[in-house]
């Protein structure tokens, strides 16, 4: 059997394997249709270099660009029932899991890790889009309980890359259940006095955005990222007006105070470095100091002078009785 599987089966593929064409060697730009060389553009990040496009990333991809090498461990998140409402709409949910599963290579839509950031330890949440929209589920709650647990107990920052297109319709009720299963995940990291930080990518849409999505203690975008809750289509036709240009997109949304930066995927490493020393090392950075160190208020001029001829008119009644 061993012989079969490790031997015979790699060499019928290999036979019928499809073999590298344009198609795999190059791939297209959503935003200008230009073609990129796929080396150059895993080179840059998955950026487009004519348009400055950010296409989404796995994972994984997200893990390699974010964790230092050899320090990304993987956290186990606890099981959840496959299929709870045995839901079936043109296909069965579990045949949607299991292709979404065969595609990714992951078992669910959000993935949790610890590691270091440039030496700094930290949780990470990732979701990938490319599982079923990245659409929150059970599995998603589970996820994002284990990542607070785990930084609570190590004493590190949490940070969620947020992609989906909201909760997933398959578990009815029970998806948006963890909306609020998400929001106490976050409330443990916040008690426990460690930060949580969000970065908004394309897209983050539906619950994801109502939960633990635009609840951190800071918001980064990256550019041209697609971030609202319900779709503009839907919005256009219920407040029957026509939206401004750039709606819901991220550079829309920091001019309007919604997120406090958008960073170029290229800058988003040393950003949130950055960021994690400044609120994890506060002392070390000045920023304790500095607070600790603020004078205290001094009283009105005004009042101290009322305060005074009150003074000096009490002495003058006094020595004239």
């Amino acid at each position: 059997m061993n012989w079969l599987t490790n031997f015979v089966r790699p060499k019928i593929r290999a036979l019928v394997r499809k073999q590298d064409d344009r198609e795999t060697l190059w791939e297209k730009c959503p935003s200008c249709s230009q073609m990129v060389f796929h080396r150059d553009l895993d080179a840059a990040m998955r950026v487009c270099p004519h348009c400055d496009h950010h296409m989404r990333l796995n994972a994984r991809q997200r893990l390699d660009q974010v964790l230092d090498d050899g320090t990304v461990e993987r956290i186990a998140i606890r099981e959840v029932p496959a299929d709870p409402l045995k839901f079936r709409d043109e296909r069965k949910y579990t045949d949607r899991l299991k292709d979404s599963r065969a595609k990714t290579g992951e078992d669910e839509a959000m993935v949790v890790a610890s590691g270091t950031m440039n030496g700094l330890g930290v949780i990470l949440c990732v979701q990938n889009f490319a599982f079923m929209g990245g659409s929150m589920g059970l599995a998603a709650g589970e996820a994002m309980l284990a990542g607070a647990e785990r930084a609570v107990a190590d004493g590190k920052p949490m940070i969620v890359f947020a992609a989906a297109g909201g909760a997933r319709m398959q578990e009815g009720i029970l998806s948006l259940m963890q909306m609020p299963r998400t929001t106490i995940a976050v409330e443990m990291v916040r008690e426990a006095g460690l930060p949580y930080i969000v970065v908004l990518t394309d897209p983050t849409t539906g619950g994801v955005t109502a939960s633990y999505a635009m609840i951190g203690d800071i918001h980064i975008a990256e550019p041209g990222a697609l971030i609202g809750f319900a779709g503009q289509r839907v919005i256009q036709d219920t407040i029957r007006e026509k939206l401004p240009d750039g709606f819901q997109r991220a550079e829309y949304l920091l001019d309007h105070g919604m997120v406090d930066m958008v960073v170029h995927r290229h800058e988003m490493l040393s950003t949130l470095t950055r960021i994690v020393d400044m609120l994890m090392n506060r002392e070390a950075s000045g920023v304790e100091k500095d607070l600790v160190a603020l004078p205290p208020a001094e009283e009105d001029s005004d009042d101290q002078n009322a305060d005074t001829a009150s003074t000096d008119n009490a002495e003058h009644s006094k020595a004239d009785s």
